[in-house]
Parts: structure tokens; C-alpha cells; sequence
């Protein structure tokens, strides 16, 4: 997996830190060892310590079958994508009531017809209206479907239903973190509470440092409104009030037609392929080399990021041959703030454009 958080998760130690003490531990050691687990045992070892110490802790009934349902949710769903790791993939969000008659159902079943000749993948909540049209364009074989139980009957739009890649989920957050952590490119179509949600959750985890950058794209009808209606708020409150930075409106993009929409997100994996952090620096992977006055143009633009240094291109680091696919790609290396991610953004776009 792809590390959705750029490295942050690669960097939390992969040697076991709890203990039950030396019997249990052992036996804990042992019986990982007897299933036959190859990847990550010290981490296996922890998970079972930790369900231990819920009985310990004397847990509640309601608090376990949280966690279990949780966990379990979690493992299937990775189960699931592990099969398809060499598509990129976007996200779409929008609404399950708009109909196939309206303008946004249109762009929607088009974009996503696009994406997928660009060699994307599409995933989508699973239901009709915005979701139904992006995978009846994006078709069965392309088309992944995180459904959500709810207390009214919600079936599957016609696409996926059926297909073992219609993964459902019982709670919202597990469901959520899926789709941040499988994506690599969101798509929002006009929608209601559920729409405003994942997009300002995603939006909030770049804008944090919680999750890399990804592009993200408001997509509208030609002549739709809802969008720009949305960024008269934004300006027009929380701008003017200070609760966000004008660097921040970077970090997205309003279009009007699935072929901006495709552009974007194509145009953003032109150059630029993935980044992590290692330690305090920021490791970029790009697709080819810059020239030295590109370099040089990128240091002049992004001083004002830079913790110490300069960026410099150079080839992997040595903490990063648990990735051994992308060992052979230049990197651009450098040790930033973190503080404004949004202008981590801004320093993707001159990368492309470089």
C-alpha cells in the first residue's frame, strides 16, 4: 500500500512496543510464528497484545464490538484493493439523488469514461445519482464501490452491484479512511451534507499535514453555479475572518467539464510521482530529472518553505528501500516547515510545470 499519510506512517517503529510480560509474550511470539506470518510479526504481536489488554481493562461489550467490526471492516477492505496496487485511482463524490437527466450526472458519467482511459480506477460511495453515473462510465472492471449500511434501504446502483471489488461498511469513519487512503485524485460533484463532508475532511487532512497531496477538483455543469456559490462562502467568510489562509485555495480546483477535470488530475502526476518524509525531510519522487536552472528557479520560488538548505535532486535515500519500485526515480530533497502544506501544493504545480 501507498502510504496515504506521505511516510508519516512509515516512520512509526515497526518493532513491537507493548509487552504482557516475558510468558505472554513469548507464547504471543509463538503462536505468531506457527500461523506463518512473513510480514510485519512484531506488529501482529502488538495487535493481539492490544486485544489482550481490552480484557484486561475489563472493556465493555458495546466498545469491543466497535473495535472488532472495525478491524474487521479495515482488513477486508485492504484485502480487496491489494489485488489492484498498479492503477491510480479517483474518488468521486456527489449525490445519490441526482437524476440521469440532469447536467452533473452527464459530466460525472464522462469523467470518470475519461479517467479510465488515462489508465484510472474509480471508486465511489456505491449508490445511484452523482455515484451511479461515475461508474456506469467508469464500467464494472474499473469500478470500486464503498457502500454504507444506513437504517433506510440503500442498494447498490446497477454497476457495481454484484461485484466483489462493492466492498460495505457499517461505520462512516472506517469507510472514510478508505477512501483518503486509497485514492489518489478526488472528484466532488455538487451534493449535499455527505459531499460537503468528505470533500472538506480531505481538504482538512492536506491542509494539516495528516494526508499527502492529491489533486482535488470541484467539477460542475458548464454552466453550473453551485461550486463558485460555495467558494463566495469560503472568500466571503472564512477568508475574511482569518480561519483560512489564501494559500489554502491551492489545494483544489473549480472546472466545468470532465475534460478539465481529467487534465488536472493527469497534468498532476506528469512530473511529480509520489513524496514522503524522511525524518525532518521531504522526499519527492519525480517521473524524470530537472534541469539545473529549473532547480534553481524552484529555490528562488520556495525559499520561504525551507526549514535550512536548498531543494537538491539527488537519487533515493537509504530509508527508503522498503520501496523498492520506485528506487530508480531522481528525487527532489529538501527540509521544509510544516506549516503551510497547502504551498506543498503550490511547489508540486512548479514541479510539473517546470
Amino acid at each position: 500500500m501507498e502510504d496515504f499519510t506521505a511516510g508519516t506512517t512509515q516512520q512509526q517503529p515497526t518493532r513491537r512496543q507493548s509487552s504482557l510480560g516475558p510468558e505472554w509474550d513469548a507464547r504471543i511470539h509463538q503462536l505468531v510464528a506457527d500461523w506463518g506470518a512473513e510480514k510485519s510479526p512484531e506488529l501482529l504481536e502488538e495487535m493481539i497484545m492490544t486485544v489482550l489488554k481490552m480484557a484486561r481493562d475489563k472493556m465493555g461489550t458495546a466498545d469491543l464490538k466497535l473495535m472488532n467490526r472495525s478491524l474487521k471492516e479495515m482488513r477486508y477492505a485492504a484485502k480487496i484493493f491489494s489485488g489492484y496496487r498498479e492503477f491510480r485511482k479517483v474518488c468521486v463524490f456527489g449525490s445519490a439523488r441526482t437524476l440521469p437527466t440532469a447536467p452533473e450526472f452527464q459530466v460525472a458519467e464522462e469523467f470518470a469514461r475519461q479517467i479510465v482511459a488515462e489508465h484510472y480506477q474509480v471508486i465511489t460511495g456505491g449508490g445511484d445519482g452523482i455515484m451511479g453515473a461515475a461508474q456506469k462510465g467508469a464500467g464494472r472492471a474499473n469500478s470500486f464501490g464503498l457502500n454504507i449500511r444506513l437504517p433506510f434501504e440503500q442498494r447498490a446502483n446497477e454497476t457495481i452491484y454484484g461485484d466483489p471489488k462493492l466492498i460495505n461498511f457499517n461505520y462512516f469513519f472506517t469507510r472514510k479512511l478508505n477512501f483518503v487512503k486509497e485514492t489518489h485524485a478526488l472528484a466532488l460533484f455538487p451534493g449535499g451534507f455527505g459531499t460537503m463532508d468528505e470533500g472538506f475532511e480531505v481538504l482538512t487532512l492536506m491542509q494539516t499535514g495528516k494526508a499527502r497531496i492529491i489533486p482535488v477538483v470541484f467539477v460542475d455543469a458548464p454552466d453550473g453555479t453551485y461550486w463558485e456559490t460555495w467558494m463566495k462562502f469560503l472568500t466571503d467568510h472564512l477568508f475574511k475572518l482569518g480561519l483560512i489562509g489564501a494559500d489554502d485555495f491551492h489545494l483544489f480546483k473549480i472546472v466545468h467539464s470532465a475534460r478539465e477535470a481529467v487534465q488536472e488530475i493527469v497534468h498532476f502526476y506528469s512530473a511529480y510521482q509520489s513524496a514522503r518524509w524522511v525524518g525532518d525531510q521531504l522526499v519527492i519522487r519525480i517521473n524524470h530529472p530537472l534541469s539545473e536552472d529549473a532547480l534553481r528557479e524552484l529555490n528562488d520560488k520556495f525559499a520561504d518553505i525551507l526549514r535550512n538548505g536548498e531543494i537538491v535532486q539527488g537519487p533515493a535515500l537509504r530509508q527508503e528501500k522498503n520501496e523498492p519500485a520506485l528506487a530508480a526515480l531522481p528525487r527532489l530533497i529538501l527540509s521544509p516547515h510544516r506549516q503551510s502544506f497547502a504551498r506543498f501544493r503550490q511547489l508540486i504545480d512548479a514541479i510539473n510545470d517546470s
